[in-house]
């Protein structure tokens, strides 16, 4: 979800409307949910879509049609962001969709208070999990599955394992805007950990990290990045030694694999 001009700026004045609220003590799974939902209508709904992002109209319509759609129907906090949004300006009409759902994924994130790191460490395990069995995979991407079918699934997974945010973010992969649910696990990761104001990194290597390896790795990326870095590990025979670390689009690759790539290429060139 990469939101660029004009919608990039009303998400993050949504963004600061939507942390206002939230301190003053809203419930914010019931928010995050109806975000959600929200997104999926507007998604549905092409003539409602189009109406609430035309920058011919004027905002008191669009909020009119907005405050007639939703209201009594989601709580104060949602359609005070639904009409707010409704308002702004968008570069494109599935940007409004896309902010809202946005929106969601933040909510869910503040829902859980101190415990993001382990939001993010469920997030990566059940991601792992997805990507090491094919047929998981691709029961959860059957389009001949029904959403509450893949979702019962889910629940045999995560009921009484993780958070309730982990399994409502996890059911919203399942109908969102992004392509894969494993690229979904992945965004609501970097969401929480930037909620936060850390970055995530993924770091590849042949046998598990000791703790004091784990520490001083977290404290170097760090250092380097000048935030608060949240390892998520994978073990992969693959490396054969060493590590490769993923954050963001930068990859520091120390592996042993990678260093006889290198031998190779260089004998054959």
């Amino acid at each position: 979800m990469d939101l660029r001009g004009a919608s990039a700026e009303s998400l993050r004045e949504l963004t600061a409307e939507l942390d206002g609220a939230l301190r003053a003590g809203q419930h914010a799974e019931r928010v995050a949910g109806e975000l959600f939902d929200v997104a999926s209508l507007l998604r549905a709904e092409p003539a409602l879509r189009r109406f609430a992002t035309d920058a011919s109209l004027p905002p008191e319509a669009k909020q009119g049609l907005a405050k007639q759609v939703f209201d009594g129907k989601v709580d104060d906090v949602t359609l005070a962001l639904v009409t707010s949004a409704a308002a702004r300006r968008w570069t494109a009409t599935r940007d409004l969709p896309d902010a809202i759902e946005k929106l969601s994924e933040l909510t869910w994130v503040t829902s859980v208070g101190g415990d993001s790191d382990r939001l993010a460490d469920e997030l990566f395990a059940l991601g792992q999990t997805v990507a090491a069995h094919p047929e998981l995979r691709d029961a959860l991407a059957n389009p001949a599955r029904s959403r509450d079918d893949k979702a019962a699934l889910l629940d045999t997974l995560l009921t009484g394992k993780a958070l309730d945010a982990t399994a409502a973010l996890a059911k919203q992969a399942l109908g969102g805007t992004y392509r894969t649910i494993g690229a979904a696990l992945a965004a609501y990761r970097n969401v929480a950990a930037e909620a936060h104001g850390e970055a995530v990194a993924t770091v590849r290597v042949v046998s598990p990290l000791g703790k004091a390896e784990r520490d001083r790795l977290a404290d170097a990326l760090s250092k380097q990045y000048g935030k608060k870095v949240h390892l998520n590990e994978v073990v992969d025979p693959g490396v054969l030694g060493g590590l490769r670390v993923e954050i963001g689009d930068d990859v520091i690759d120390g592996t042993v694999s990678s260093r006889l790539d290198d031998a190779r290429r260089k004998l054959v060139g």
